[in-house]
């Protein structure tokens, strides 16, 4: 038996929320899974990962409010402890770059920022703190696309990308609180694909120039009624070029929406095509061959590939092949072999592992399109000093 993780604590804004979470936690983990003890301690049992959730430590304390409640919590901890940053878009620069200065070791879910003076910013913060920084990309661990991502390889040069993903508009009424304000759809969806690409491209090409364009007017109206900037559908357009043939370029398209239709089957909509050279490849997560039809709801397709939720033949948790599992998985244990001397955290650079030196271009590519949405233009990537820049 072997214990990962020896205590957790949990940071929000409103402490108000932490009874209903603890009994989220206890009749959604605690009831559903043999041996999950919310009251335990966490660690591996027969390789399940249990969790302690009645008696993790809460900021702020007391129900009170406070948005920055992550710094004491923070304060807390110890060099070489490590954080798990789940917040909105806007807020993760300063959380990360917070945990980083205290020798903290940092994952943070994707878009890693929103800004890529602020990502180049914590990819020098880790260095010089010498500490773990990964980004949330799960579906690199996807193993279809991972192996496609080896496939690419063999194909030659590149050509072609585009990838479609989307979530029905019923999700703008739980993200109305921050939709066209914090943050947009192409952040919130299209970073998975823009990685995927940026990951299968990495030492190949590099991209140059991102034009974007959005479809509005569904979320600005009943019944949404989001901000009035709220795009509904957001598409990037980039240019790539060769790093090692002057006369290959290729041409990626990114396309994120919110708006989908109700009732399609599967919460989010996501598929891609690649093509090379030498060949392509196709890709669609959403329908992984396997659908479930119930007389009340209809058809509907699971990938338990991500997370399979439900129990062993025994009762245990199941989910520990699960990409988004292996995700968080993955960085704890480079946490753990940085903290025992068994490696630096510069080694995971070296991989195809989404550190946060690694991930830059997803980066660039968002906040290009950003800035090509808001200002109606084109906007360059060059590399300056060996530090990605937009103009």
């Amino acid at each position: 038996m072997c214990c990962k993780v020896e205590k957790l604590g949990m940071v929000g804004v409103n402490g108000a929320k932490f009874p209903a979470i603890r009994q989220h936690l206890a009749d959604n983990i605690g009831a559903v899974y043999k041996d999950m003890d919310t009251r335990l301690t966490p660690c591996y049992l027969m390789s399940t990962l249990v969790l302690i959730f009645d008696s993790f430590e809460e900021f702020p304390k007391g129900g009170k409010i406070d948005p920055k409640a992550y710094m004491e919590a923070i304060d807390k901890l110890s060099p070489g402890d490590a954080v798990i940053i789940f917040t909105p878009d806007s807020t993760h620069f300063n959380i990360a770059l917070y945990a980083i200065e205290r020798g903290i070791h940092v994952l943070v879910t994707k878009p890693a920022t929103q800004l890529l003076s602020h990502h180049n910013a914590l990819i020098e913060a880790a260095r010089k703190h010498k500490v773990v920084c990964f980004v949330e990309h799960h579906k690199r661990f996807d193993p279809a696309y991972s192996d496609a991502r080896m496939r690419a390889q063999a194909l030659g040069e590149f050509n072609f990308f585009s990838a479609w993903m989307s979530q029905p508009k019923s999700q703008l009424e739980t993200f109305r609180a921050w939709a066209g304000k914090d943050s947009d759809i192409s952040y919130y969806l299209s970073s998975h694909h823009v990685d995927i690409c940026c990951w299968i491209l990495q030492d190949l090409a590099i991209p140059t120039r991102v034009v974007a364009s959005a479809a509005t007017g569904i979320a600005t109206n009943e019944p949404y009624n989001c901000v009035p900037q709220t795009e509904d559908t957001i598409t990037l357009m980039v240019d790539w070029q060769s790093i090692k043939s002057p006369k290959h370029r290729g041409t990626g398209v990114y396309t994120a929406s919110w708006t989908a239709p109700l009732k399609a089957g599967v919460h989010s909509a996501q598929h891609w095509y690649y093509m090379a050279e030498k060949g392509d490849i196709s890709m669609d997560q959403a329908h992984r061959g396997y659908d479930v039809t119930v007389d009340e709801t209809g058809k509907t397709w699971y990938n338990p590939f991500y997370m399979k939720y439900s129990p062993s033949e025994t009762g245990h948790f199941d989910g520990q092949r699960g990409y988004g599992y292996i995700s968080i998985e993955k960085f704890v244990d480079a946490v753990r072999s940085v903290n025992t001397g068994l490696t630096e955290a510069s080694h995971y650079d070296k991989h195809g592992l989404p550190t946060i030196a690694n991930t830059v271009l997803t980066t660039a590519i968002l906040n290009a399109g950003r800035i090509s949405l808001d200002e109606k233009r084109p906007v360059q990537i060059d590399k300056q000093d060996n530090r990605w820049i937009l103009s």
